[in-house]
């Protein structure tokens, strides 16, 4: 792979970040070990050899003398992957606990500069997977299943894996393509039809006299969309400080990481009764859990209903995972001032039904379209004014990742849940992410461990919510 610029948004996510507010993805991953092994055998070295076949997670970020301010991703020449692929025994204890807490302990700190932006952590259990009076695998499958019926009476046969890329070299959609090269059935396909890749003659970062015309063209068509979207920004802005008093909390840098997990027959149950789409009753979940969460700690519900960032990726099927970012976003008022499940459920279903109307690319949501229309000495002087903008736009960010349909593993070892994590904006306290896989919707909740140290009872909510939505079901 050849030296290429960072894409504008790329290049936004890069300067975005802050000793308090890192900007990376993660994912945390929990696999039951084959049986007569130990939990994490092995996956070191798997991992490595996986990661260092992608091209992708050996680049890392560098500064070029033009475009003034740019930044170019290219091949680290000094590229060790034994720097980015770490084992973490977990500290004695129930092992959904332990890998939750230290899960959200590494996501505090900012991923290394200078090298490839991304790292992996095997987490094995304490004990090593010995028996403890029992014997077979245990029936739990994710972090948090061993909060309801305690620890298995064997062997804890679980291992963990936590991913983290910066958003610089992934979103969601990204994140997954690249990172499902560490999976077994990924990996085979890759092999199998892996072609010796052909040299890309270097391009000229200037264009010729035949483009320039066309490439005028095009900036106008972009200045005109930026000046209508920046418009909507203005006009959505939020001046007024009062809010939920834990989603506007200054910043700790510390992090917390819940879980949480959702069945998926049940929300499509709720889809086909009340109509709309999956994500609709997943939203409506969420904005029930916020208001069950912020009753049960005294919170008043406010008048002004919180404004949730989804984010909607113009990335289209099939495009290669190399690509930048292609993210914008709905802006979303979510209804905690209704009692009613079923009312919260129309209300969130009708605002996604206007945002999707207006589509992707219009209204203060699509923020984040304003980076293509920005030169990148922008970006690096204006990041600290862009970081703060976030306070003014939205409270909180639910974002949805997809995740292959197909049974995975890993050296062998079935994927039994995994949580998505979305990074914090500056001014921001929860980012609240979900991913399908298996018939379950898994929840990764990251929060400022300071502002919001009672996660876990937000992550119960979204249970609890989905239970009365299904009271609505026929």
């Amino acid at each position: 792979m050849t030296t290429e610029l960072l894409a504008p948004l790329d290049l936004a996510f890069w300067h975005l970040e802050s000793p308090d507010h890192p900007m990376h993805l993660g994912a945390l991953a929990v696999f039951t070990a084959v049986p007569g092994t130990t939990p994490g055998e092995g996956v070191p070295e798997l991992l490595a050899t996986r990661a260092a076949a992608v091209p992708r997670l050996r680049m890392r970020v560098r500064d070029v003398l033009l475009p003034v301010g740019g930044a170019a991703w290219a091949v680290d020449k000094d590229f060790d992957v034994h720097r980015h692929v770490r084992v973490l025994p977990l500290p004695p204890g129930d092992f959904a606990a332990q890998a939750e807490l230290l899960a959200g302990e590494l996501m505090e700190r900012p991923l290394e500069r200078g090298v490839p932006p991304w790292e992996m952590y095997v987490l094995t259990p304490a004990d090593g997977g010995r028996e403890r009076g029992g014997s077979g695998p245990a029936a739990s499958t994710g972090p948090g299943a061993s909060h309801a019926g305690g620890p298995p009476a064997g062997a804890d046969r679980r291992f963990a894996v936590l991913v983290k890329m910066h958003h610089a070299l992934a979103d969601g959609m990204r994140a997954v393509a690249i990172g499902a090269g560490i999976f077994d059935q990924i990996a085979d396909v890759r092999a199998a039809g892996a072609r010796r890749a052909r040299p890309v003659p270097p391009r000229s970062w200037l264009p010729g006299p035949w483009q320039a015309a066309g490439l005028a063209r095009d900036r106008l068509e972009d200045l005109r969309r930026a000046l209508g979207i920046g418009a909507s920004v203005v006009r959505a802005s939020r001046f007024d400080p009062r809010g939920v008093a834990a989603l506007t909390a200054g910043s700790s840098g510390t992090r917390r990481l819940a879980t949480a997990v959702l069945d998926l027959a049940d929300v499509q149950l709720v889809r086909k009764a009340a109509g709309g789409s999956a994500n609709d009753v997943l939203l409506a979940t969420v904005a029930g859990a916020l208001r069950r969460w912020m009753l049960e700690r005294g919170e008043p519900l406010p008048a002004a209903a919180p404004r949730a960032l989804v984010p909607v990726s113009r990335r289209r099927p099939g495009s290669p995972a190399g690509s930048a970012n292609k993210l914008s976003a709905y802006l979303l008022g979510l209804p905690v001032a209704e009692g009613d499940a079923r009312a919260r459920l129309r209300a969130v279903r009708g605002a996604m039904d206007r945002n999707k109307s207006e589509g992707p690319a219009r209204g203060a949501g699509a923020v984040a379209l304003l980076a293509d229309a920005l030169p990148p000495l922008a970006h690096r002087l204006g990041a600290p004014l862009a970081g703060n903008a976030a306070r003014v736009l939205f409270d909180i960010l639910v974002t949805s990742v997809p995740l292959p349909r197909s049974s995975l593993s890993l050296g062998g070892c079935p994927l039994r849940a995994l949580y998505p994590m979305a990074p914090l904006a500056r001014g921001q306290s929860l980012a609240i992410a979900l991913s399908s896989y298996g018939g379950q919707v898994y929840v990764g909740l990251v929060a400022d461990g300071k502002a919001v140290p009672d996660l876990a009872r937000l992550a119960r909510g979204m249970n609890e919510e989905l239970d009365e939505l299904l009271r609505i079901a026929p």
